[in-house]
Parts: C-alpha cells; structure tokens; sequence
C-alpha cells in the first residue's frame, strides 16, 4: 500500500504544478512542501537509510543553489525554483537527476518555442476565438511548470524511489 503513495503523490503533484502554471502562472508552496515531506516519510520504508536520504538532500540543495541564482537574475519562478527543487530530492545524486535535468531543459526549450509561436498569433487566435488561456498569449512569462512535470514523468521510472516500491511489489 504504501508503493501506491510512491507512485501517485509525485505525478500528482507535478501534474498539479503544470495545471495551476499554465492556468494563473503561479505553483502553490503547497505542492512543493508536500513534495519534500512526503519524500522524508516514505524513504525510510524503500531501504533508504541516512546516507542515501542525505544524498537526496544534498541533491536538492544543489538544484535549489541553481534555481536561487537563476530566480535572482530573474531567468526563473520562484514557484519554478522550488518545484524543481522538491522534485530533485525525489532523484537524488544519481543518474536519474541529470536525467530529470536533461528532459526539463529539453522540453522548457520547447515549450518556449512553442508557446512563442502562440503569442505571435495571438490576435488571430483571440479573433477566431480558440479556447487558449489568457496566461499563454498575455503572460510575458513562460509557465515553466509544465516542462518540469513533463521532465519529471520522463524521468520518474528511473528514480530510486520509484524503483524500490517496483521491487516492494515483487
């Protein structure tokens, strides 16, 4: 039973993520702080112990470290910043981190090709009157929440976590 919370609250919460961004270009805290709390209280039940738990922290500090320095150039969301955050812990100092970091660029680049496609026809799209959110053609923002939820399911089968409740479940 519990592999399922493994298996639900991070996709959950990242598609939460991407919905709440691409809907007000805002991602609650509350995402985030579920992210890391709920990380703390399922790693010791997959065999994760105080090393490993560490390595996972140290990674999100990592990513945290980053993130800081690109919000204060103000490249990045703070709501950005600390889902990618909450998500790395969820990866940890692994080949599973800079797959997750891979996948977000990747697909953060796309997006923002794609959604500066949008904008560019916006007046159009406003005058036939497709049902696009006002947040993609008026925000000067990009809702970079999407890319990292995208990011992160590609990402997720390798994560440790993951890959412990599966082996639970044998």
């Amino acid at each position: 039973m519990i592999a399922a919370a493994v298996f639900v609250i991070l996709p959950l919460c990242l598609a939460m993520a991407a919905f709440s961004d691409l809907f007000t270009m805002t991602i609650p805290n509350r995402i985030s702080l579920i992210l890391v709390v709920s990380f703390l209280a399922l790693a010791p039940f997959f065999g994760l112990g105080l090393q490993a738990i560490g390595t996972h922290l140290a990674a999100g500090a990592i990513v945290f470290t980053a993130c800081f320095a690109l919000f204060a150039f103000n490249v990045m969301g703070g709501g950005d910043a600390k889902l990618l955050t909450a998500t790395a812990l969820w990866f940890g100092l692994n080949e599973s981190l800079l797959f997750l970091m891979t996948d977000v660029a990747i697909i953060g680049g796309l997006l923002t090709l794609l959604i500066l496609l949008v904008r560019g026809q916006s007046n159009t799209i406003l005058a036939i009157g497709l049902p696009v959110p006002n947040s993609l053609l008026l925000a000067k923002k990009i809702p970079y929440g999407i890319a990292i939820a995208i990011g992160g399911y590609m990402a997720f089968p390798s994560s440790p976590l993951f890959i412990a409740a599966l082996e639970s479940l044998k």
